[in-house]
């Protein structure tokens, strides 16, 4: 019997179906008369008995994504006429993922740690519709910054101010391959610039520096993606990683001998799923992918992102209450509470002379 959102999931593909091009593997061209004397070419897909659909993720979801794409063929299939759809998935660092893409990794699809990394593939053309103004603003999986720590905390770990204490070896993805690394450094930097860290000033930007660079000091490896960052620390390197509460709740749940560590003040993940369009279209399967993505909005998948990630609700207004797997944040904030991306990447924080990209010529010496 056939669950009541997977019904309704069902009925909208079939919906998208008949308001959809024909979509498929090959592209015919056909004259089409417009005026006397004047013509163009207009082109259609030619479907494909069997269409092939390529995910590019960000390194942590792989087990909710593996399981939602292998719903959504079941979907796709009984509502149209038994088509069967063949996935092809990648996963790895946000920016590195973004930056593939880019250089012309065939991505119908772009599931991204943040928003910056989006507009990479954005700004190459490859992406040509207002995705912010999409359902959740394109936001489909949240979470927060979080701790992993050994059992029973041996280095006493709390808030953001004792990663900067001497003696503590800290593991956090590289922010020029992973956006969870970038999440890191913004968590770190709003905490402080939000009074939350003792020993640093409120709405200081040289403190909110100056804690970063106690930070960095600390920091032994810098790995390519949050998950191998996790990975490294669970192979016992390391005091505590930095990382998603939901990749660490995933980690507990699986038996990893861990900790989960919620500072009291940090920011809210929110990690963004877009159709690349140009991409999608040249495969001749941008129906399917705008399907797709629409499901990653509905009941169905967002209770796969919940049981089998661990993540938190979209809504903002939840996000911050304790899960069935993670605990409440007392003060978690957005990255538009400190000026929005652009402002964050642009200016305060990796700018030029923003407070970590100082912070961290510091720490390198």
């Amino acid at each position: 019997m056939i669950h009541r959102h997977r019904r309704v999931a069902v009925a909208a593909l079939s919906v998208l179906a008949l308001a959809a091009a024909a979509c498929g593997g090959s592209k015919d061209e056909t004259d089409a008369t417009v005026s006397p004397g004047e013509s163009v070419v207009a082109t259609a897909c030619t479907p494909a008995d069997t269409p092939v659909i390529t995910l590019a993720a960000y390194s942590n979801p792989y087990v909710a994504y593996g399981k939602i794409t292998s719903n959504f063929a079941n979907d796709w299939k009984e509502a149209h006429d038994g088509q069967s759809l063949i996935w092809q998935l990648s996963f790895g660092g946000s920016t590195t993922q973004a930056t593939n893409i880019v250089n012309g990794f065939q991505a119908d699809i772009y599931a991204s740690s943040l928003a910056p990394d989006v507009e990479l593939v954005e700004d190459a053309g490859l992406i040509t519709h207002d995705w912010q103004h999409d359902t959740d603003q394109s936001i489909v999986q949240s979470g927060a910054v979080a701790f992993a720590v050994r059992p029973g905390n041996p280095k006493h770990i709390e808030n953001w101010d004792d990663l900067a204490q001497p003696g503590v070896q800290i593991l956090t993805p590289d922010p020029a391959q992973s956006g969870g690394a970038r999440w890191n450094i913004v968590a770190a930097y709003g905490a402080a610039m939000r009074g939350e860290v003792p020993g640093y000033e409120a709405d200081n930007p040289a403190d909110a520096e100056r804690l970063l660079e106690g930070i960095f000091k600390n920091v032994t490896v810098l790995d390519k993606s949050a998950n191998d960052s996790l990975k490294n620390f669970e192979a016992g390197n390391g005091d505590v990683a930095i990382t998603y509460d939901y990749q660490l709740a995933t980690s507990i749940a699986a038996g990893v001998d861990e900790e989960l560590v919620m500072p009291p003040s940090t920011v809210s993940i929110r990690t963004p799923a877009v159709v690349v369009e140009k991409v999608a279209e040249d495969h001749c399967v941008k129906e399917i992918a705008d399907a797709f993505v629409q499901y990653l909005h509905t009941p169905d998948a967002q209770e796969v992102f919940y049981s089998s990630a661990y993540t938190r609700p979209i809504d903002p207004k939840k996000s911050a209450e304790a899960t069935d797997s993670l605990p409440a944040v007392k003060d978690l904030f957005t990255t538009d509470d400190l000026g929005g991306w652009d402002t964050l990447t642009d200016d305060t924080v990796f700018g030029p002379q923003g407070a970590f990209t100082l912070a961290f010529q510091a720490a390198q010496g």
